[in-house]
């Protein structure tokens, strides 16, 4: 395989926060995909890349499929920016998370436009903030998603190439503390200790992790008080919450919204802000009957893999649509400067690929 095309995108910067970038790569995936008919909607965004959608030439009765992908990285520019290779890796911000990925779905699909001539009912999204949380995309993402059958998502295959069947729910909340600053020496029992508050609600809500349950609970981020001297009149803490079952995420919000209104400090009051980011991915029917038909078009079975991060998949599998991940290269490093992406699962993953969307393109 020619790894050309990867790394003309690899060494154009497309961090989140770098619009320029993101929508440069965008346009170069634009070309090569209207290059085989396909037709591109710009959902145009100001401060992030435009998210796009491409459109297969010829829609027609049957199951219609969603490829999706991202379109950033984790890496600002001037820190990790170039390509590179040697016999068994391809090295660079995005081989395997996730332009390695979406490169996997851009080869097969020329598979079967060399092969049936045309391409029908096989649709791809690219969204443009998938690394910061797709706080933007993610209501576009759920909205589209209801138009397909089944989606089929390209983050980085497991290491013995296990496609993904569940991923955690996540959540992030920032909680802030006000409480009354006072002379540390002189008004001691005039203040209201917003850090003391604090200290208190991270025990509380450090407990509510279950561990058999896959629920974690992580204060990851605290900042509060003025100096030595003085009581606290502030503090704010950043928490996190990821569960597997829809049924421990219930129980997290209702527990975490009991341990705000709880009154740790007299005199400190305290308000939340955030939500949940990411639905929980849970294996289904509807997502093992996919599974199923795959590994029929294959002729083997694939193996399957559970993982605690998280991806587009989250939401377009809590829109009720069958959705299978890690459709793209086995790579490690991935969110680091050692990234990298093995090639000969570059040709497994195509050779895949291909095969499961000769077997959905509509004739």
């Amino acid at each position: 395989m020619d790894f050309s095309e990867l790394a003309s995108i690899i060494n154009l910067n497309s961090y989140t926060k770098n619009k320029c970038g993101v929508d440069q790569n965008g346009v170069i995936f634009r070309g090569w995909m209207e290059a085989l008919g396909y037709k591109c909607t710009v959902f145009p965004r100001t401060e992030i890349g435009d998210h796009l959608l491409f459109n297969a030439p010829l829609q027609k009765e049957g199951k219609r499929v969603l490829l999706l992908g991202h379109l950033d990285t984790v890496f600002p520019p001037n820190t990790f920016v170039a390509f590179s290779e040697d016999e068994e890796w391809v090295y660079g911000p995005g081989v395997c998370d996730m332009k390695g990925g979406n490169i996997v779905a851009l080869e097969a699909l020329r598979a079967v436009k060399a092969t049936h001539g045309a391409i029908s009912n096989i649709d791809m999204l690219l969204v443009s903030d998938e690394e910061s949380g797709s706080d933007d995309s993610k209501k576009l993402t759920a909205e589209l998603a209801k138009d397909y059958d089944l989606c089929l998502v390209f983050e980085a295959a497991g290491v013995d190439h296990e496609v993904v069947i569940g991923r955690k729910g996540v959540g992030t909340f920032t909680i802030s503390l006000l409480g009354k600053a006072a002379h540390a020496g002189n008004h001691y029992i005039s203040g209201c200790n917003a850090n003391l508050a604090a200290a208190h609600m991270i025990i509380k809500l450090t407990e509510l992790t279950n561990l058999a349950e896959g629920t974690t609970v992580n204060a990851g981020k605290f900042s509060g008080g003025i100096g030595a001297n003085t009581i606290s009149p502030k503090a704010e803490i950043v928490v996190e919450i990821r569960y597997t079952q829809s049924h421990e995420k219930e129980r997290l919000l209702l527990a975490v919204q009991a341990i705000i209104d709880q009154t740790f400090v007299e005199g400190v009051t305290a308000t939340m802000t955030g939500g949940i980011q990411r639905d929980v991915m849970q294996p289904s029917d509807n997502q093992a009957q996919l599974l199923e038909q795959l590994e029929s078009i294959l002729g083997y079975p694939l193996k399957t893999e559970k993982r605690g991060g998280v991806s587009d998949a989250n939401i377009v599998s809590a829109a009720g649509v069958a959705t299978l991940d890690g459709f793209g290269p086995f790579g490690d490093g991935d969110h680091t400067i050692h990234e990298r992406a093995k090639k000969t699962s570059f040709h497994q993953r195509i050779d895949e690929m291909t095969k499961i969307l000769l077997a959905f393109n509509v004739r």
